[in-house]
């Protein structure tokens, strides 16, 4: 592992450039000892990622973009997680992978690549096979992205905003669509077209999650325009209807409340229009707290 890029850590677009070697944090709020709140089969993803036997979701404490409506807002913030070696992330996989689930999911772990990358190396001289999800915010730089060449089979980032004064108001990243465009085109560089098994489970390729926000319909239409006009169909869209507006947003009342079935409708339809085939809807009660899961250090 190459200590030197954690000296000044530029790992995400913040550049803090904080030595977390020597203990200290950035924007993260993590240092370079890995920390995970959870790690457990995962049956909430999409279906080609979850199917029955369940996403192996290892969920990493500390997050770059800090939303203020975040679900996971207890382990963003640092708030919650247990101190592992990389050897113990090693056998998590192990673990994982030997209660049958489709893949190994990490959640948040942007600023843990250069750890990551050595515990990936370390389970698959253990025997580790499954397919390595990368699930983000979007908020990446093309030179962190580029040290997991060959590490990651599916990208599975989140495509917030194309506003820069909403990514600022609610992300405090005024260039979150600069750099997510160009962070999504690096990933679909690196694992290319998509690739199923004979159950329908991804094995290798790019979902690109939006998550509707209350009162921002254009920017979501947006959104994927340009996800459709730059990739059309080699490349999945995930349309998200699961905005949970918990206590965090008590001071941003215009997003104070779940979207409607009409906007999110209106949102598919806008989608379906485009000529989207490749994607996902959520259907049913998917804003709620239950869907939210516990960061109570299980499996870790």
């Amino acid at each position: 592992m190459n200590l030197e890029l954690l000296k000044n850590c530029t790992l995400c677009p913040r550049n803090c450039g904080v030595d977390r070697t020597r203990g200290q944090t950035g924007y993260c709020k993590e240092t370079m000892e890995l920390v995970v709140a959870r790690a457990a089969l995962h049956m909430w993803e999409e279906p080609c990622i979850s199917g029955e036997n369940g996403s192996g979701t290892v969920f990493f404490s500390g997050c770059a973009m800090g939303c203020v409506y975040c679900q996971n807002h207890n382990i963003a913030k640092g708030l919650a997680g247990k101190k592992i070696t990389i050897e113990r992330l090693a056998e998590i996989f192990m673990e994982l992978q030997e209660k049958k689930a489709n893949n190994i999911n990490l959640v948040t772990p942007s600023h843990y690549v250069l750890q990551i990358v050595d515990a990936i190396q370390r389970a698959r001289e253990k025997g580790l096979t499954i397919p390595i999800v990368y699930n983000c915010s979007g908020y990446e730089k093309v030179e962190t992205l580029q040290l997991l060449k060959g590490y990651i089979d599916i990208y599975l980032p989140d495509f917030k905003y194309m506003d820069g004064m909403i990514a600022k108001k609610y992300s405090n990243c005024e260039d979150y669509y600069e750099v997510a465009a160009k962070a999504i085109d690096e990933m679909v560089k690196q694992v290319g077209e998509p690739e199923f098994d004979e159950q329908g489970i991804m094995k290798k390729g790019v979902i690109v999650r939006h998550l509707t926000l209350p009162g921002y319909l254009e920017d979501s239409k947006n959104i994927l325009r340009y996800l459709y006009e730059t990739y059309g169909n080699t490349i999945y869209i995930s349309i998200m209807n699961q905005f949970t507006p918990l206590s965090t947003v008590e001071h941003y009342p215009e997003i104070n409340r779940r979207i409607t079935e009409k906007e999110y409708d209106e949102l598919v339809d806008y989608a379906i229009d485009l000529g989207v085939e490749n994607g996902f809807i959520q259907e049913g009660e998917t804003a709620s707290d239950s869907f939210i899961p516990e960061f109570n250090e299980e499996g870790v």
